[in-house]
């Protein structure tokens, strides 16, 4: 009875010395810290709920809301971001790599499991239609209409070969290589690469305008292309692995090929060559200045519009620090575009394997 009082004892003295362990921890936080541990706390219970929330819809069978990614997108924007206000006020919060390729002081890696399933239920929203006309080579597809562009408008084979490696890269950007996917975040853009009704009617004239030179120069290729235009016929082109791609790359990308020998000059990173591209697909106009400007890399941007759609892709979107940029280099640009970059890794990977065979 007396060794059980003295265990009792010993176990409510431990107790409130973890008690008062605790409060002197909090204690020690700046407002600041605890402000923004707060604020983490309360971003990673909101992803979480939502994860939930979508995939019991998803199981049940729910309809889901109009644009089912959105909230799920800047749930996760929300934790990155005061992940990262909570390591620039406590340094010691940031932690191990991750899988991800993120900036660990971005990124907590113990929450990986909850992105692999954001990225399972983005995978279940965005499923192709039932119509969607699939091809069987899909990656080899990108890289041979890009280079099969490229040489119509008059690029080396090294160089076209560079143009083939950049659009698996946009592919891989764009759809995390997965083709005539829907968009679970917006209503108009679809397909492998993610374009609109009209950049897609764009891409198509400007393909026509081409058609010629490419079945002079490739008469197979020019075959598989009148085969997939006839199966297309009457659908929306976006839903055609080929057709879609073809006139993605028509639309925005293919008029910049010919600058492609200066910018691997420029740029000898074939994963930063891939960024710029993307910057084309997000930010055309000020890309396409900085090209002609003469001094890539230090072409400034600093249009509010223009640091909004970066940032609605990812690029300086995470932290305070980070959002309150009013403007940004090109070289700072590439530099932020690190969430890409395990997907243009994949996408170097593919190609690599692609030319092996």
């Amino acid at each position: 009875m007396h060794a059980r009082r003295h265990a009792i004892a010993a176990i409510t003295a431990l107790g409130l010395t973890l008690a008062s362990l605790a409060m002197s921890r909090a204690q020690a936080l700046t407002a600041k810290q605890s402000d923004a541990l707060a604020a983490y706390d309360h971003a990673l219970g909101d992803f979480k709920s939502i994860l939930a929330e979508r995939r019991s819809q998803i199981e049940a069978r729910q309809p889901l809301p109009n644009l089912p990614g959105q909230a799920l997108y800047l749930a996760r924007v929300a934790v990155i971001s005061t992940y990262k206000d909570l390591t620039d006020a406590m340094p010691s919060r940031i932690g191990k790599p991750n899988k991800f390729e993120i900036p660990p002081a971005y990124f907590d890696a113990d929450i990986e499991p909850l992105v692999d399933e954001y990225a399972r239920l983005f995978e279940i929203m965005e499923a192709p239609p039932a119509g969607a006309q699939n091809s069987a080579t899909p990656f080899k597809d990108v890289a041979d209409l890009a280079a099969a562009i490229a040489r119509a408008k008059g690029l080396a084979p090294v160089h076209a070969a560079a143009a083939g490696r950049i659009s698996l890269g946009l592919f891989f950007a764009e759809t995390n290589g997965k083709q005539n996917v829907r968009n679970a975040r917006s209503n108009t853009y679809m397909g492998s690469l993610q374009t609109g009704p009209s950049e897609d009617r764009n891409g198509r004239r400007k393909w026509e305008a081409i058609k010629g030179a490419i079945a002079a120069a490739d008469p197979e290729l020019n075959a598989r292309d009148d085969k997939e235009e006839a199966k297309a016929r009457g659908t929306d082109h976006r839903f055609n692995h080929w057709t879609g791609v073809r006139d993605g790359l028509m639309n925005a990308h293919a008029e910049l090929f010919a600058e492609i020998p200066a910018i691997v000059k420029t740029l000898p990173d074939p994963i930063d060559q891939m960024k710029l591209f993307e910057l084309i697909q997000i930010v055309p106009t000020p890309t396409r200045s900085a090209l002609k400007s003469g001094d890539l890399l230090n072409y400034r941007v600093s249009s509010p519009t223009i640091m909004k759609h970066l940032r609605n892709n990812s690029i300086f979107a995470f932290g305070q620090a980070d959002r309150a940029r009013n403007s940004a280099s090109f070289r700072e640009i590439l530099g932020a575009m690190w969430l890409f970059k395990r997907k243009f890794e994949r996408a170097m990977a593919k190609y690599a394997e692609i030319s092996a065979r």
